[in-house]
C-alpha cells in the first residue's frame, strides 16, 4: 500500500498568463542582492484524475500523476492578491493505480464514484531558481502547456509560475513587476487542469447552496439551509481524514447539528419519514464527531489552565493533560475508521441528495416570508418557556437544556434570515450570545466532572483539584452572567419579526 512520503507541505505560488511569444526576462535583482541561476529545461507528462462529474476540481482539489515524480494531491487552498496557497501531499505508486492513502483521503468527495484520468497535459518547462547568499527564495517557471486528446493536441496555453520559498515574500513585488514589464499577464490563480478541463471544472461543487431570488419560496429557503449545512460537513471531511484537526472536527459536527435542527424545525415542509430517518442517521454521525470534539475542548481548556498552577504542581498538571491527549488521539483514530466505513459513505450520499433535492411537502411553494417565521417561532417559544423557569440556583442540567434549545432557536433564525431579513439576523446574534454563555458554563461543568474522575492520588490529585477549582470559578461567572444576556434577548422588539 502506498503511503504519503512526507508530511503535508504548502505550495505558495503566483500564476500569470503569457502570450506565445513571451520570453523570460533577466531575473537578477541587483538592488535586492538576488541572483538567478541558469535556465533549466524539462518535459513534464502529467495525468489528472477525477470523477466523471469533476467533483475534485469543483471542490478546489486536484490529484495528478507525473512521470518520474509520482502522485501529488493538492487540497483546496486560499488566494489573496494572486498568491495561491495550497497544502499538498506526495505519494509513490504506479501510474495507473491511485494510491490507497489518496483514495482514503478523498472518500468524502468520491464516495460511490470512481476516479479516472480526465486530463493529460504535456508541458515544456523552463525553470529559473532565485537565490540570495545560497538561500533559495523563489523559483520561476515558464510553462508551455499542451492539452492532449489521445495523440492529438486539443489546446495550448502558456503560463508563468512564481513559487515562493521561506524568505521569498519580500522579493515578490519586484519579481512580478519584472515579469509584467516583460509581457506576462495579471495574476490568475486558476490551476492548469482547470484551464484544460474548461467550464465544467469551474461549476460550483456538489451541494452548493443555491442563489435565492428576491421573493423565494419556503422550499427554496429550506433547500438553501440544508445545502449550507451539508457543505459545512463536506468541506471539512478531508481535513478530518488527514489529521483530525480540531477545527475540522468542530465544523463538521456543527454541520450535522444544523442539519438535525433544520430537519426538525422545517418538518411541516418535509416528507416526515424521509426527514426523521435522516435525522436519526445524523444523530449517529454527530455522536461520533462529538466523542472527539468534547475531548478536544476539554484538553484545550486544561492546557490553558496549566500556566496558572503553582510551579510545584505544574508537572502533575501536565501529566493529566498528557493522559487526556492520548485519549484524544485514540478517539481521532477511531473517528477516521468510522469515516472510512460504508455507513458514513452512504450518509454522505444521502446528504448530497438532501442538499440537491430535499423531499418537500406541505406549503413549500408558498412565499417564505409567509411561512417560515412561524416555523422559527416554535423553537423560540420552547427556549423562552424553559428560560423563564430558570433560577439562579437551577441545576446544571437545566442550564444545559436551555443551551440546546438556544442552539435550535439560533439555527432556525439563521436559516430563515434570507427571507426574514436583518431582523432575523439580529435575533440570531442575540441568541448566539446566550448560547455562548450557557456553553461556557457547560464546558466548565464537564471539565470539573472529568477532573474528579481522573484525580488519582498524591500530587496528581492535588493538581486535579486545583484545575477543577478554576473550572468551578469560571462556571459561577457564567452562571452569574446568563440573566443579563437573557434580558437583552427577551425583548419584544427583537422577536417581533417572528410574528410578523
Amino acid at each position: 500500500m502506498a503511503e504519503a512520503e512526507r508530511e503535508p507541505s504548502s505550495e505558495r505560488e503566483v500564476k500569470l498568463s503569457a502570450a506565445p511569444g513571451f520570453n523570460l526576462p533577466d531575473l537578477n535583482l541587483a538592488t535586492e542582492e538576488v541572483t538567478a541561476a541558469g535556465e533549466q529545461e524539462a518535459r513534464l507528462e502529467t495525468a489528472y484524475w477525477d470523477t466523471a462529474d469533476l467533483r475534485l476540481a469543483r471542490w478546489g482539489v486536484s490529484l495528478r500523476y507525473r512521470a518520474r515524480a509520482g502522485w501529488t494531491l493538492k487540497l483546496a487552498g486560499s488566494a489573496s492578491e494572486g498568491l495561491l496557497v495550497r497544502p499538498e501531499l506526495h505519494f509513490s505508486g504506479p501510474a495507473r493505480t491511485v494510491p490507497r492513502r489518496a483514495l482514503d483521503l478523498l472518500q468524502g468527495y468520491v464516495r460511490s464514484g470512481e476516479l479516472r484520468p480526465v486530463a493529460r497535459l504535456s508541458t515544456w518547462r523552463r525553470r529559473v531558481l532565485l537565490e540570495r547568499a545560497g538561500q533559495r527564495l523563489a523559483e520561476v517557471v515558464d510553462d508551455e502547456v499542451s492539452v492532449l486528446d489521445g495523440r492529438r493536441v486539443a489546446a495550448r496555453f502558456r503560463e508563468v509560475e512564481v513559487e515562493l520559498f521561506p524568505g521569498g515574500d519580500e522579493i515578490l513585488p519586484s519579481l512580478l513587476a519584472r515579469l509584467r514589464t516583460a509581457g506576462a499577464g495579471e495574476p490568475d490563480p486558476t490551476p492548469k487542469h482547470v484551464r484544460a478541463l474548461g467550464p465544467a471544472a469551474e461549476r460550483p461543487p456538489e451541494a452548493a447552496p443555491p442563489e435565492l431570488g428576491p421573493e423565494p419560496t419556503a422550499g427554496e429557503v429550506v433547500r438553501r439551509a440544508l445545502a449550507e449545512a451539508v457543505t459545512l460537513v463536506l468541506s471539512h471531511d478531508l481535513g478530518i481524514r488527514l489529521a483530525g484537526r480540531p477545527e475540522d472536527v468542530h465544523q463538521a459536527r456543527v454541520g450535522t447539528r444544523r442539519l438535525r435542527s433544520h430537519l426538525r424545525t422545517f418538518r411541516p415542509l418535509l416528507d416526515r419519514d424521509w426527514a426523521d430517518a435522516l435525522r436519526d442517521e445524523l444523530a449517529w454521525a454527530a455522536d461520533e464527531l462529538g466523542a472527539v470534539r468534547d475531548q478536544e475542548v476539554l484538553l484545550e481548556r486544561l492546557q490553558g489552565h496549566l500556566a496558572h498552577l503553582p510551579a510545584e504542581d505544574r508537572k502533575a498538571g501536565e501529566s493529566i493533560c498528557a493522559r487526556l491527549a492520548g485519549a484524544v488521539e485514540e478517539s481521532r483514530t477511531a473517528l477516521r475508521t468510522t469515516l472510512a466505513g460504508k455507513r458514513y459513505a452512504d450518509l454522505l450520499e444521502r446528504l448530497v441528495a438532501a442538499a440537491d433535492s430535499p423531499l418537500l411537502s406541505g406549503q413549500h411553494k408558498i412565499p417564505a416570508v409567509t411561512v417560515l417565521p412561524a416555523l422559527a417561532l416554535k423553537p423560540w417559544e420552547e427556549l423562552r418557556a424553559k428560560m423563564r423557569k430558570l433560577q439562579a440556583e437551577s441545576p446544571n442540567e437545566d442550564l444545559h437544556a436551555c443551551r440546546i434549545l438556544a442552539k435550535r432557536a439560533r439555527y432556525a433564525a439563521e436559516a430563515v434570515a434570507p427571507a426574514a431579513g436583518p431582523a432575523a439576523e439580529r435575533f440570531a446574534r442575540a441568541v448566539a450570545a446566550l448560547q455562548t454563555v450557557l456553553g461556557e458554563h457547560q464546558d466548565c461543568v464537564t471539565a470539573s466532572r472529568w477532573l474528579r474522575s481522573q484525580a488519582g492520588a498524591g500530587r496528581r490529585a492535588f493538581a486535579a483539584g486545583e484545575l477543577a477549582a478554576r473550572e468551578l470559578v469560571e462556571a459561577e461567572k457564567a452562571r452569574a452572567a446568563w440573566p443579563k444576556v437573557w434580558r437583552r434577548l427577551d425583548r419584544p422588539k427583537l422577536r417581533a419579526w417572528l410574528k410578523a
